[in-house]
């Protein structure tokens, strides 16, 4: 028992449901594609999960947020697959793949088989067990990755109001939940063995703002330690947890964000794998010509840095997913996928945009004390990173558009100094310049210190020598 399709797309996440319009923008037949998940659900944005349906009054709820709603495009719901012409084969485990055969075989034992495969397989969350601990299947214990989770998780939090929380994890997972426990009336902790929170991508300034901010909603951080233990009322529910530290925290809902890993296991050994993904080229082709991988679990060459990277957000998801199709579907026509780094985030009243890379010295700018700061970093004499809270539209594509220039700076004090009207003057200049390349020793583009009335004179004796010029060239011209 089989099926044949010419285009398979394994997994139901964002990507996948980004790469089924990218397929029917470039045209693909009636019958061709076919979209095979775990989930009972037809594709939709995984952010929505910690944000929106989390809320005590008028949640998110499917369909409101089947993809391509996320980057304001059309909603793919069910009845737009069927119209399509797309298979949505819902609810299926795929239990092995074999990339020369070209099939996959799914846990009921059926053999799909395709001419082309994108491989759309996400991560999962890592579990507690992983580092040791015991007591995930507790009924009050919570992680949060799909829609499965999400939809228990809200139960939780209906027989926990006015309890108390604990957050294990101070990441994405572990900010976002949080806020939206307290804003179901919810007392909670967060318990992370970093020094801050976000320690993946803030610096102790930035993180700062937020844990204040934080701490004056009621949330209580605990940070430099991790969980030991669990505390268990004699039904198998968790009453409290135990640090290892030795502080205890009572709980009545723990909420678990420690990380994911890349779903990779049904292509070790036939596919070439680096950091922790699939490896793919600029083209998102994987070691295997019929096979591309997207998303969370593909490893890219991030082109502005000269370095393969896996980036774990939804954004790259979106736009690696409509490369790839691209690449399949008009390869002579597809540029290599030339992609800037962003991540973003809104809890509470605050909503902040991330650009490049965090290496290098950090200039921060804006005021901390009140609703619009940000930073930069810099990086051998390069703009290379870009963050912003609390900026406008305006404001946050100017910080991507200056960033992937990767400006030369020479003086830190100045950038300082500019600020945020750095990027937006810069962004205004036209023609927009192309980044520099990895390595290069000049940019056109450089921030020195200001030396404002060398400029004018410079400018008078330009423009003077240019008119002369002209005089002279026009007569000796007359003459020939």
């Amino acid at each position: 028992m089989g099926r044949a399709f010419v285009y398979v797309i394994l997994g139901g996440g964002v990507a996948a449901g980004y790469a089924a319009l990218e397929f029917t923008n470039k045209g693909v037949s009636n019958g061709e594609l076919c979209i095979i998940s775990e989930e009972p659900v037809a594709p939709y944005e995984r952010p929505a999960l910690s944000k929106g349906f989390l809320l005590p009054e008028a949640p998110a709820r499917l369909p409101a947020f089947h993809t391509c709603v996320g980057a304001n495009e059309e909603r793919l719901t069910p009845k737009w697959y069927k119209e399509h012409g797309i298979e949505l084969i819902l609810g299926t485990r795929v239990k092995s793949a074999d990339v020369r055969r070209k099939t996959l075989l799914t846990a009921a034992g059926e053999t799909i088989s395709y001419k082309y495969l994108i491989i759309a397989t996400g991560a999962r969350a890592l579990r507690l067990e992983e580092f040791g601990v015991s007591g995930s299947d507790a009924p009050n214990v919570c992680y949060l990755r799909d829609l499965a989770d999400a939809t228990r998780l809200v139960d939780v939090i209906q027989t926990s109001t006015g309890g108390n929380a604990v957050v294990i994890g101070g990441g994405y997972i572990g900010m976002e939940c949080a806020a939206s426990l307290v804003i179901n009336k919810i007392n909670v902790s967060m318990v992370f063995p970093e020094p801050h929170c976000m320690g993946r991508l803030f610096t102790p300034k930035i993180a700062n703002y937020y844990e204040e901010f934080y701490k004056t909603k009621g949330v209580n951080f605990v940070k430099g330690t991790v969980l030991s233990s669990f505390v268990f009322d004699p039904e198998g529910k968790v009453t409290g947890v135990n640090l290892k530290d030795g502080t205890y925290l009572p709980a009545d809902l723990v909420v678990v964000g420690i990380g994911i890993r890349p779903n990779t296991s049904l292509f070790e050994g036939q596919l070439t794998l680096e950091k922790g993904g699939i490896k793919v080229n600029s083209q998102l082709q994987t070691s295997n010509s019929s096979v591309y991988a997207v998303g969370d679990v593909a490893s890219f060459p991030v082109k502005i840095f000269g370095e393969t990277r896996r980036l774990e957000h939804v954004d790259a998801a979106r736009k690696s997913a409509r490369h790839a199709v691209a690449a399949i579907m008009e390869p002579d026509k597809t540029t290599d996928f030339d992609y800037l780094p962003f991540f973003y985030s809104r809890v509470f009243s605050l909503s902040w945009q991330f650009y490049g890379d965090n290496l290098g010295e950090v200039v921060y700018f804006g005021d901390f004390s009140g609703t619009s700061f940000g930073a930069y970093w810099v990086h051998k004499g390069q703009l290379v990173g870009s963050f912003l809270e609390g900026g406008s539209k305006e404001e946050y594509e100017a910080i991507a558009k200056v960033t992937r220039l990767k400006p030369v700076i020479e003086d830190l004090s100045e950038l300082e100094r500019q600020g945020l009207d750095f990027v937006v003057a810069l962004s205004q200049q036209q023609p927009v310049l192309p980044p520099a390349e990895v390595g290069a020793s000049t940019s056109v583009l450089v921030l020195e210190k200001p030396m404002y009335p060398w400029h004018a004179a410079a400018g008078v004796v330009v423009a003077a020598s240019i008119a002369a010029f002209a005089y002279w060239y026009g007569r000796r011209r007359r003459r020939w």
